[in-house]
């Protein structure tokens, strides 16, 4: 069996085990078999990325032919490349981390061993996305990492609030998958073929802004909207908060939310092919990143500030994919992980410390009880907050150089949702660790440092949130861009089909302009968060006493309640009405009517067959007198009709 196969066999195996034993299996054995799944398939990525490494030449492992129907062919096979080794990276790597850590958070839940297994089943899922050769496999690690953040959301199920996000989270996916399937059957009808390497090369002679491409791109994007927390389909992902913190991390950071941007780059050149769906995933991006970074400012969630961050960024990624800038975008995919992951996780760490409270009013002052938390968790903040040598001012000043050349408004809009970032990720670090406590004593008294188990990841995180943006220097600094020069082949079919492709990278003056404004602005936004925060000055006020705009903004607009009230209201309206009156006195009516019939009919029938010997002579009498009537009646008409001379 190839090593390419078992990648994704390690987690399925982990999961099968734990996930049927859980029940029997000590919390010391099913906490290092999920987290030997995981490093297992780390490995394995390694080995075969030492294969891919030799010839750098795509690899195609076909475990089975699937499904034949006419001249259609689906293999159930798996594709190494520059893109999904990268992908196989990020995700084992990143996702081993995860499952170390949850081994010290979750330890002393009673669901310990089923959350393991959960974990690997979600690890599995996304490898199948990442790893398949055709839209096909795709779409079922597509399913697979819906149905996991499903049971990882509401994993404590006990909490019906938790239920209500996990269905959300669902149902909204569901949405999106829609389209992406339909998607996925206009490519069967126009290609014939779902295998990337066919369909890429039959795409390539098509002409620009085919018809059919607009649709097939268009339906793709619903699909990746959903996944990847777009608008519409976003409102899914801050409530996704109500999962263990593990959870959040994986889904935020390695996994799910990566998945539109994956299949955005895999199906580079169809994008190509379509400026018009581009400009649109460009616009939805940048309303995505201003909209989700204007709600961060006032959250006091610890976890809802970076889950509004989150689909923050995931704006930024998709604004880099609408304009062509496909590099930038999954550059920028590779930095958030490290530093989204490293801040959940530091979350994680606060909210254990503080027995459970995510309040950041309730916090303040943990410098110095948690010190490795809250130094890493610093690390991860001037991450995002793209401040140099850190990895996310790499990844989102290369995103602002190609949003500059496309477009000065989109661009302009984008500074001024990296400020915002700046701003309310300070204030959250600003209230947290700076300044007094402001907790219960009994939250005081049961401070501590997390165990290794916990910090470990963190410190690992903190090291690639880092160094993690070296993988691609600016041009300016005169290094190679290690990235992009790996990357390079995907985007064969895109040079082919547009040879402009790439464009012209902005010249070294306009290069170190962006780059100034840039920082300035994260700088100056910090500044601004540590003079109204810094040492826990200004703690926002309660709830009850939020007024004005900051109110409609805290509620996140009522984006939620306008969808309750627009459609989630109608349907449930609809809903009653059929089970109150269509159900009962329409369908059920007509259906009991029928057997009402029946039964009387069958009330009256059964009289005759009362076992009397007398009534049964009666009723043949009765019976042969009738018949010979109906005869004699016959004779009798054919006789006047012969008469009469009627025919």
């Amino acid at each position: 069996m190839s090593i390419i196969t078992l990648i994704p066999l390690f987690p399925l195996i982990g999961f099968l085990i734990n996930g049927l034993g859980f029940r029997k299996i000590s919390k010391s054995i099913a906490g290092p078999i999920g987290v030997g799944a995981s490093l297992l398939s780390f490995i394995g990525t390694i080995i075969a990325y030492t294969q891919f490494a030799e010839t750098n030449q795509p690899i195609i492992v076909n475990v089975f032919d699937w499904i034949t129907v006419g001249t259609l062919q689906i293999n159930f096979a798996f594709q190494i490349d520059q893109l999904s080794i990268l992908m196989l990276f990020v995700i084992t790597g990143v996702g081993t981390l995860i499952h170390l850590y949850s081994m010290g958070y979750m330890h002393d839940d009673e669901g310990y061993g089923k959350f393991m297994s959960f974990l690997n089943l979600f690890l599995f899922s996304m490898l199948l996305l990442v790893m398949g050769s055709n839209y096909i496999v795709m779409f079922i690690g597509w399913e697979g990492v819906g149905l996991c953040s499903y049971l990882l959301i509401g994993f404590w199920n006990k909490n019906t609030e938790y239920g209500n996000a996990a269905r959300k989270a669902f149902i909204m996916n569901r949405i999106g998958d829609l389209g992406f399937l339909i998607g996925i059957f206009l490519i069967i009808i126009n290609f014939g073929t779902v295998e990337y390497a066919e369909v890429f090369d039959k795409a390539k002679g098509l002409s620009v802004g085919n018809g059919a491409i607009i649709a097939i791109t268009g339906f793709l994007f619903i699909g990746a909207m959903g996944k990847s927390a777009q608008i519409p389909l976003y409102t899914w992902l801050p409530d996704a908060m109500a999962g263990p913190t593990p959870v959040s991390a994986l889904i935020h950071a390695a996994t799910m939310v990566t998945s539109g941007i994956y299949m955005i780059v895999r199906s580079n050149i169809l994008y190509t092919l379509s400026p018009a769906t581009l400009e649109f995933v460009a616009w939805i991006g940048v309303a995505t990143a201003v909209l989700a970074a204007t709600i961060g400012i006032f959250q006091n969630d610890i976890k809802k500030v970076l889950a509004y961050s989150t689909v923050s960024q995931l704006g930024y990624m998709f604004m880099a994919l609408g304009v062509s800038a496909y590099t930038s975008g999954f550059f920028h995919v590779v930095t958030h992980a490290f530093f989204k992951a490293l801040l959940f996780l530091g979350a994680g760490s606060v909210i254990h410390a503080m027995g459970g409270e995510q309040d950041i009013r309730r916090m303040g002052g943990l410098w110095s009880k948690i010190k490795i938390t809250a130094i890493t968790f610093l690390i991860g903040t001037i991450a995002i907050s793209g401040i140099p040598p850190f990895a996310g001012f790499f990844s989102k000043d290369e995103i602002l150089a190609h949003v500059y050349e496309h477009s000065k408004i989109m661009w302009v809009l984008a500074v001024a949702g990296s400020m915002m970032t700046a701003f309310y990720m300070f204030r959250l670090f600003f209230l947290t660790f700076t300044g007094s406590f402001r907790g219960t004593h009994e939250q005081e008294h049961h401070l501590h440092e997390s165990p290794a188990s916990m910090t470990i990841p963190l410190m690992v995180l903190a090291a690639l949130s880092v160094v993690g943006g070296f993988i691609g220097m600016p041009e300016i600094f005169h290094f190679p861009h290690a990235l992009a020069n790996f990357l390079n082949p995907i985007y064969e079919g895109s040079k082919a089909v547009n040879p402009e492709f790439g464009g012209h990278p902005v010249d070294h003056s306009t290069e170190w302009m962006l780059m100034g404004i840039s920082v300035a602005a994260a700088v100056i936004s910090i500044f601004v968060a540590y003079t109204r925060f810094g040492n826990s000055k200004n703690v926002p006020v309660e709830d009850s006493e939020i007024t004005g705009i900051q109110k409609v903004i805290y509620n996140k607009y009522y984006i939620d309640e306008i969808y309750q009230a627009v459609f989630v209201n109608p349907i449930k309206g609809l809903s009653n009405l059929f089970s109150g009156i269509f159900e009962p006195k329409g369908f059920d009516g007509i259906v009991n009517g029928v057997g009402g019939f029946v039964n009387s009919f069958s009330n009256a029938a059964r009289k005759l067959q009362a076992g009397g010997t007398g009534f049964y002579l009666f009723a043949m009498v009765i019976s042969i007198a009738v018949i010979i009537g109906i005869n004699l009646g016959f004779q009798v008409l054919e006789t006047i009709k012969a008469i009469v001379g009627i025919k």
